[in-house]
């Protein structure tokens, strides 16, 4: 057994003793139920699971644990989990979004991007289009996309133009791609992790029966999109002006590239199948926001209220579509290789986490107004936001971030039920925030622990000195232009 199967036994062995040992010791929390302690024991050992091993691994035993407690019958805790809208939107949409990927459009996508002939003999232009083209594409496809497909070409670009690997420019260059990347990455409301923060906050609305009944209570998903992307934007150009006056790197070679080197390899045309499913991309963006921004409108209305049975229909429609080289959708390849399972199980039990830790029968939420109302007493909404988006940016590079995201959502709805403040704008800002900043250490998201393992361009100590300055930036923009925007717009 190797080493790395070892140390996986004795974490989830520390996890299971303590998940079943934790509520016999007779601890008692003001208002927390004996269902509650054993809740409250599942997850903190899931918490240290989502830190220690795989979070498929972990994942699957916090859904094991909860469907063995006293909290539901299997069956229930299981319906529970598999059978949330949220859940079921997201599996589908990680299937659509997975055969972008076996299809190969997303190579397709990236070469355009690196091709525009204005870039030529302009690092801080290249430096840009780079950046805004990994947000793009990290907003529309999938954060990973960019970084997979960049990383190798700029490697390739960086060794034809005369840089060392020691050099600070393909350092930064490298790590710039991750940071765009995780810019990106909460953005959707439609997909991965911003999608599971939404659906958590709209489940979590049930148990907070003051903030019920609030206009524009329910976040849509035009208005998070519309708030998160122009924060986006916004953080980009300010991560290449940190880039350019901040770390200040030699960029004389890069005035030698050319297209030409970008081109090496030329790509094949398009074959049918895949323009089909560009065009179906298109319309699932369209599908997926525009509803929301006009919802009175009969045929938008009715994509509005019907948006899980849609996603289900263009899948159906691209696995049934075929062309000279199969089916549109390869169905059964994108299952096994291209479908993120880590994720959608990390999510699925995150959302499930979240649902049964502010139930009724845990008596958890109860015990959070006990003891977070002196706290927050007296705190204005624009203090406590503060206060939360620095919770959330350390809190993040600790632990995995939707965790900590899904953590936080109750201490925000407990804050805004007991001040009287609208928590529409608080929770988008928590969720952009939380998945954004997750990048100074191995812990804090897949995307960080990417940059720690590229040892052959970057140190540790190169992520922790410039990633610790990005995510300062970030925060500090976030206080001062993206508080008083998001406000303004909800």
């Amino acid at each position: 057994m190797s080493k790395n199967a070892k140390m996986t036994l004795v974490h989830v062995t520390i996890a299971l003793v303590f998940m079943l040992a934790f509520p016999r010791i007779g601890l008692t929390l003001p208002n927390v139920t004996p269902v509650g302690m054993e809740v409250l024991a599942i997850f903190l050992g899931t918490l240290y699971l989502w830190t220690t091993i795989d979070p498929l691994t972990s994942s699957l035993i916090a859904i094991i644990m909860l469907a063995l407690s006293s909290y539901d019958t299997a069956s229930n805790v299981l319906a529970t989990c598999f059978g949330n809208p949220t859940v079921v939107q997201m599996f589908f949409l990680m299937i659509f979004m997975g055969g972008l990927t076996n299809r190969g459009i997303t190579i397709y996508i990236a070469r355009w991007i690196m091709t525009r002939k204005f870039i030529e003999g302009k690092p801080w232009v290249f430096t840009t289009v780079m950046m805004l083209g990994t947000f793009l594409m990290s907003v529309f496809i999938g954060a990973f996309a960019p970084i997979f497909l960049f990383w190798p070409v700029l490697y390739g670009v960086f060794d034809d133009v005369g840089f060392k690997k020691t050099d600070k420019y393909p350092k930064i260059m490298i790590m710039g791609i991750v940071i765009a990347a995780l810019i990106g990455f909460p953005v959707p409301p439609y997909m991965g992790n911003g999608l599971a923060l939404l659906g958590n906050y709209r489940g979590l609305l049930q148990n907070f029966p003051a903030l019920q009944g609030l206009p524009g209570i329910t976040i849509s998903d035009a208005s998070y999109f519309i708030a998160c992307f122009v924060s986006g934007l916004l953080l980009i150009f300010a991560s290449v002006l940190v880039m350019k006056y901040v770390f200040k790197p030699d960029v004389t070679p890069m005035k030698n590239m050319t297209i030409e080197m970008l081109e090496k390899n030329p790509l094949p045309p398009m074959s049918n199948s895949q323009k089909f499913y560009g065009i179906f991309l298109c319309l699932f963006v369209f599908i997926m926001l525009v509803p929301s921004l006009l919802p009175d409108l009969p045929v938008l209305s009715f994509l509005n209220t019907n948006s899980i049975a849609m996603v289900m229909v263009l899948v159906a429609i691209v696995s049934l579509v075929q062309f000279d080289d199969g089916p549109v959708l390869r169905f059964g390849q994108v299952m096994g290789k291209d479908f993120a399972w880590p994720t959608f199980f990390l999510c699925t039990s995150a959302i499930l986490l979240g649902s049964v830790l502010t139930s009724e029968k845990t008596g958890i939420t109860p015990f959070l107004n006990t003891v977070l109302t002196p706290i927050f007493s007296g705190m204005s909404g624009f203090m406590f936001t503060v206060f939360l988006m620095l919770i959330a940016t350390l809190l993040t590079n600790i632990s995995n971030s939707l965790v900590i995201g899904m953590i936080l959502q109750p201490v925000a709805l407990t804050y805004c039920a007991t001040a009287g403040v609208h928590p529409a704008p608080i929770i988008t800002l928590l969720s952009f925030t939380v998945l954004l900043t997750a990048a100074c250490t191995p812990a804090a998201s897949p995307f960080a622990a990417m940059m720690f393992g590229n040892k052959e361009w970057l140190t540790s100590g190169d992520v922790y000195r410039y990633s610790i300055v990005f995510v300062l930036v970030e925060f500090v923009l976030i206080l001062v232009v993206c508080i008083p925007f998001v406000n303004l717009l909800f």
